[in-house]
């Protein structure tokens, strides 16, 4: 009577199908999850290079919506002074009526009491204007931006000036006389100038800033395709790869039972 004690050829279609069962699997894990690296196991480098590259996308990312809201900030700013500039701009029409003679009290005083009512609307347009909640006028907008790296970041500061009567010298100013209103009108293209060069600071900085935004979503399409191609799966690749390994799996099964038949007869 012949007795076999070990089966090679079982022991060998065992450890293939394990193998090719293994492969299977982590095939499968690629198709359900779209990556080719799930783990540290599959490919520990290509893992840490994709983190280091999802840090870079999402601190672009946000740094681009920083600037964005940077720029809603300013673009606040400056849509406020425009009609600041407006009302100035309306002033100077009342102020050069009044300095002339030959007006009546009632006129004079129709004249000053337009004139009075800009100067508390443009007061409350400094007071009142706000973006997200946070007074515009008076304040250091500081936008901060950064790549993710240590020395890959940045901090934009524009200053928007006060908007009040007395930062733009008009406090006190009337047109209740010639005299009065003649000063006004010296007054007023000094604010007129003050006005746009506050808007020339807040225009130079929202170019600044559109021009880091786009920079940062320029970087964050890279980085995000240069991710991809580390830790995404070819899916055409992994779908044939599936096919194999069912392939050897089916065989295998095979080559084992063939191989237990041979053992007991």
């Amino acid at each position: 009577m012949l007795s076999i004690l070990n089966s090679i050829s079982s022991l060998t279609a065992e450890n293939a199908i394990s193998a090719t069962q293994s492969d299977l699997q982590k095939t499968l894990t690629e198709l359900s999850t779209g990556l080719k690296i799930n783990s540290g196991a599959d490919d520990a480098a290509g893992l840490a290079i994709a983190n280091g590259l999802q840090g870079n996308t999402v601190a672009l990312t946000q740094s681009s919506q920083n600037a964005s809201d940077g720029i809603g900030l300013l673009q606040t700013a400056d849509g406020a002074l425009s009609q600041v500039t407006s009302l100035l701009d309306r002033a100077i029409t009342l102020a050069t009526e009044a300095s002339t003679g030959g007006l009546s009290t009632s006129q004079s005083t129709a004249l000053d009491t337009e004139y009075q009512s800009i100067m508390t609307e443009v007061a409350n347009i400094g007071a009142t204007t706000n973006f997200n909640g946070t007074a515009v006028f008076g304040t250091t907008a500081a936008v901060f931006t950064s790549d993710g790296t240590i020395n890959g970041s940045s901090t934009t500061l524009t200053s928007v000036g006060a908007l009040t009567t007395t930062a733009l010298g008009l406090s006190g100013t009337d047109l209740t006389s010639t005299a009065n209103s003649q000063a006004a009108l010296t007054d007023l293209s000094v604010a007129i100038e003050a006005v746009a060069a506050n808007r020339g600071t807040i225009g130079a900085s929202v170019n600044q800033l559109a021009a880091s935004a786009n920079v940062q979503e320029t970087e964050v399409t890279n980085l995000t395709s240069a991710e991809n191609s580390v830790q995404n799966a070819d899916i055409g690749k992994t779908v044939a790869q599936m096919t194999q390994y069912n392939v050897l799996q089916q065989t295998g099964m095979a080559a084992l039972s063939r191989s237990e038949e041979h053992t007991s007869e």
